[in-house]
């Protein structure tokens, strides 16, 4: 069992880090700054930030921001709700964060995926829902101030083969 490992957390801690974890999930629109969600696990904010990453392979912040994207694609793709009340409701402040983030994320704008993704096929409905979410999971596994860096790294690589 190595240090890193999820084995290596005692149970009685993991039971503390999922208590945040679904409290986030139940709640994803709201604000969870690392003092209410150690607070919620019982432990200090330093530990549950180090621990959290460790249990599930993320930081709690890129985690919350997946679940936000899943809710956000959901809502676009589900319903018809102007992409203002679809940042609001998914806990977005302001429109062009939402809208910076959701297509650093997606690879797309929120209008861009309503139009892609609205008109359903009937295929969709044959399954189960966690399947469907679990397929069009945003991938945050890389920061997005990562994805931007790499993204500014391409352009510029594009832009010098152009210039020779």
């Amino acid at each position: 069992m190595r240090h890193g490992d999820r084995m290596s957390q005692s149970p009685e801690l993991l039971r503390r880090l999922l208590r945040a974890k679904d409290r986030m999930d139940g709640a994803s629109h709201e604000a969870w700054p690392i003092p209410r969600l150690a607070q919620v696990s019982a432990v200090s904010e330093a530990h549950f930030a180090r621990q959290f990453k460790q249990a599930f392979g993320v930081p709690p912040h890129r985690y919350l921001l997946t679940r936000r994207i899943e809710r956000a694609i959901a809502l676009l793709r589900d319903t018809d709700l102007p992409i203002t009340e679809v940042a609001y409701q998914t806990g977005w402040n302001s429109l062009g964060t939402f809208g910076r983030i959701f297509r650093d994320i997606t690879g797309e704008s929120p209008g861009e995926l309503r139009v892609r993704e609205q008109p359903a096929p009937h295929g969709r409905k044959h399954a189960p829902e966690c399947i469907m979410r679990a397929a069009h999971r945003p991938d945050l596994n890389t920061a997005v101030s990562e994805k931007r860096r790499e993204k500014a790294v391409g352009k510029l690589e594009l832009q010098s083969t152009e210039v020779s």
